[in-house]
């Protein structure tokens, strides 16, 4: 498997430790211009390039809870299944009635019977951010595989504890304890980038995995900065992945700036609990971290 996560992240970090001044002047602009601004949550970001270099961190270990996000590593667990041949992306799945949850996604306002095939079902989890369709992958995928998967990758601070939004009657021991799917800005960067970089996946289901999350419907953080040419078409390609809960905001992705990003930002603590798109905290988490991405990913000689 290689390097641990751990020293993966203190190799790149290594060039920063003989630049102090510089890296001090990019981070305290982005969280300074925050709190002046009014903005007074927790964060987790950390920006790296596609070799896995971090030119940016910002309280990456810290531990949030997941909410969508933990999406991205059910998508590609489910696509490295697909590769071995243990999960058949054309076969059908039956919605029945009882997988239908609320939240966020198409599904639960279906009629069940309806016979979807488990690309859909993996395009619906991303794209719409479906949490019906998300528990059908962890059905298939299992708490136990998830996790196992999750730790022999070294991302041992992010943990599926179950699926989403369950009735009471329907939880487990753990979410009845109150525990909550959860990962760090420096997991999801690290898996984020060992996927485009063709290390958790073959050619095909690399990109199979990229074009779902560019196919995002949600931009909340990432994506709204995203800048336009005259002809109003978006600059650079993102394959992103949003995720919100009372308070939390998060956005993880590839940014495809002339020097190409990893970026993922995890909020927490927000104050502003009005939906989308005029939620102020997610507005200004956006103009601070659009300045900063446009610094990181321009290409210098």
């Amino acid at each position: 498997m290689g390097a641990t996560l751990e020293t993966r992240r203190a190799n790149s970090l290594s060039h920063l430790r003989h630049h102090p001044a510089k890296f001090l002047r990019m981070t305290s602009p982005f969280l300074s211009d925050l709190r002046a601004q009014g903005y007074v949550g927790e964060i987790g970001l950390r920006v790296c390039d596609l070799t896995g270099r971090e030119l940016f961190a910002l309280n990456p270990e810290r531990v949030f809870p997941a909410a969508s996000t933990i999406k991205v590593p059910l998508l590609i667990l489910a696509l490295a299944w697909a590769q071995a041949g243990r999960l058949d992306l054309e076969s059908r799945v039956t919605l029945e009635a009882t997988d239908r949850v609320s939240g966020a996604g198409v599904l639960h306002e279906l009629g069940p019977g309806l016979a979807l095939s488990w690309r859909d079902v993996l395009t619906l989890m991303i794209i719409v951010s479906d949490n019906t369709a998300t528990n059908l992958v962890i059905g298939r995928l299992g708490v136990e595989a998830v996790n196992d998967w999750l730790t022999a990758h070294g991302w041992t601070e992010t943990r599926l504890v179950g699926k989403l939004q369950l009735p009471p009657g329907q939880r487990n021991a753990a979410q009845l304890r109150g525990e909550r799917n959860r990962t760090t800005a420096a997991d999801q960067t690290d898996l984020l980038g060992r996927l485009v970089r063709g290390e958790l996946l073959d050619a095909a289901h690399t990109a199979l995995a990229l074009d779902i999350l560019e196919r995002q419907q949600f931009r909340d953080l990432i994506g709204r900065g995203l800048p336009r040419a005259e002809n109003g078409e978006h600059l650079y390609r993102l394959a992103s992945k949003s995720g919100e809960l009372d308070g939390v905001h998060h956005d993880v992705g590839v940014l495809y700036t002339p020097r190409p990003l990893v970026i993922a930002l995890l909020t927490g603590g927000g104050t502003d609990r009005r939906e989308l798109p005029g939620n102020r905290d997610v507005n200004l988490l956006s103009e601070a971290l659009w300045p900063l991405l446009s610094a990181l990913g321009k290409v210098y000689g």
